[in-house]
């Protein structure tokens, strides 16, 4: 099965500002980006080209993957073995770019030192990541206060929703006759009245990518909407538990 890629490049310093690789797993996908990657460096005139560069991916695990494998590539460039040992990479970057290997041989040592000592520009980030620092940066113009926190605790972001959802008892008369009316029930079934157990149980549903397609389709509804559909169970119930009584009759 084939899969788009999920990393991006891009830099002020290239022509064309997207490259697009459309392939299945296990096929080289890291190894050209790391090529194309370290093209843009090998190509430009300043050593601190990888500080213009956005490079972006899903996970930390491929940000961490990432960094690694283009040191270790500059690393084993910048070695004399680089000219005994057959290195793929090296040879394919040195045609596709028309430079000397001696020359290249020593542009990865210029680069690998640049880097090492300018570490915390060398940034290969996730898209998540990215946007934080995108947002934060704008947090004013976005009129979000600039100590934002990002909530990343599922329960927890559920269990504030729940809370913010009780305390509008009292000011939403329609909603606090919901809310009272099922507490009320709660305790009529010799059941606890807190009703955000419950709440808080329904609300994990809203997360469960196999609930979605239920979701959509009550999301239009209003709290009239669910009147009328409790109406109806009931009604339904009651007739249905008629019938049952009067078969029960009937056997006996």
């Amino acid at each position: 099965m084939n899969s788009l890629i999920v990393f991006i490049i891009l830099s002020v310093q290239k022509q064309s500002p997207f490259t697009i690789y459309n392939a299945s797993a296990g096929s080289g996908k890291t190894y050209t980006l790391v090529q194309d990657y370290l093209k843009i460096l090998f190509t430009s005139n300043s050593l601190l080209t990888f500080r213009t560069i956005l490079a972006l991916t899903f996970t930390n695990k491929a940000v961490g993957e990432m960094k690694e494998r283009i040191i270790d590539t500059l690393k084993a460039f910048s070695d004399k073995s680089i000219f005994k040992m057959s290195n793929s990479m090296f040879e394919a970057i040195a045609i596709d770019l028309n430079i000397e290997p001696k020359v290249l041989h020593e542009r990865s040592k210029l680069l690998l030192h640049t880097i090492v000592h300018n570490y915390a520009a060398f940034d290969i980030s996730t898209i998540d990541k990215f946007n934080h620092k995108l947002i934060r940066t704008f947090a004013h113009d976005l009129k979000l206060p600039v100590n934002f926190e990002v909530e990343l605790d599922t329960k927890s972001m559920l269990a504030k929703a729940v809370d913010k959802l009780i305390d509008k008892a009292g000011s939403d008369k329609e909603l606090t006759k919901v809310l009272v009316d099922f507490a009320i029930e709660k305790t009529d079934d010799d059941k606890s009245w807190d009703i955000s157990y419950d709440f808080n149980t329904i609300a994990a549903l809203l997360i469960n990518e196999n609930e979605i397609p239920y979701i959509d389709k009550l999301k239009d509804k209003t709290l009239n909407d669910f009147k009328t559909l409790k109406t109806n169970l009931k009604k339904q119930f009651k007739a249905n538990s008629d019938q049952v009584t009067e078969v029960a009759k009937e056997g006996s």
